[in-house]
């Protein structure tokens, strides 16, 4: 299987953590998504990453469909069997991912906009959003039991994102977050490799 994907995209990450915790065997292959190249817009109509190539020639975007394919793979091993367990994992990964949803309007508002056009109150709300969500996941940070789930790697995959393009912006008002990834490294030694990095 093929992986297009981005070492700074906090969604590539989270896949690429799950495949490797779950022993798949995927290439990566990284792509420039403002260039549109034609083997991510042949098998995605998006254009965006993570976007799945699989053996059988199947194309799946999205990384929480290729997320759910990967526990398909390996007997659904990436979520837990029972329905409250998982719709716990289920929720704590939509609410990652939309964490990161905010932070990428953020970093896109300062890139691609020239400065004196950079819209303020755009950047705003989108942050208060942000930490709305960090200070829920600080009040109830998951635990980490004999397996891993795909809540547990959109999480670590969110703040590795913040280390990435948020640093010292977080750190003091979710010291939970921090002593929560450091849990997870111990179980998951691969996370400073595969987390978003530039």
């Amino acid at each position: 299987m093929k992986l297009l994907c981005s070492p700074t995209s906090p969604y590539s990450s989270k896949v690429l953590m799950a495949a490797h915790y779950l022993e798949l065997g995927v290439t990566e292959i990284r792509v420039d998504t403002n260039a549109g190249p034609a083997i991510l817009v042949d098998n995605n109509p998006l254009g965006k990453i993570p976007t799945l190539l699989t053996d059988d020639g199947v194309s799946v975007f999205d990384s929480v469909a290729i997320m759910h394919y990967f526990g398909r793979l390996k007997n659904r091993k990436l979520y837990p069997s029972k329905n409250g367990k998982r719709t716990d994992a289920e929720i704590l990964e939509a609410l990652c991912d939309g964490i990161c949803d905010c932070l990428l309007a953020i970093v896109y508002e300062r890139r691609f906009r020239d400065e004196e056009k950079v819209h303020q109150p755009w950047i705003d709300r989108q942050w208060k959003k942000a930490v709305s969500g960090l200070n829920h996941i600080s009040a109830h940070p998951p635990k980490i039991g004999r397996r891993l789930n795909g809540g547990h790697f959109a999480l670590a995959a969110t703040i590795g994102y913040l280390e990435l393009r948020f640093k010292g912006q977080w750190e003091a008002e979710h010291p939970e977050l921090i002593d929560w990834a450091r849990k997870f490294e111990k179980k998951f030694p691969a996370y400073q490799e595969l987390k978003a990095h530039g």
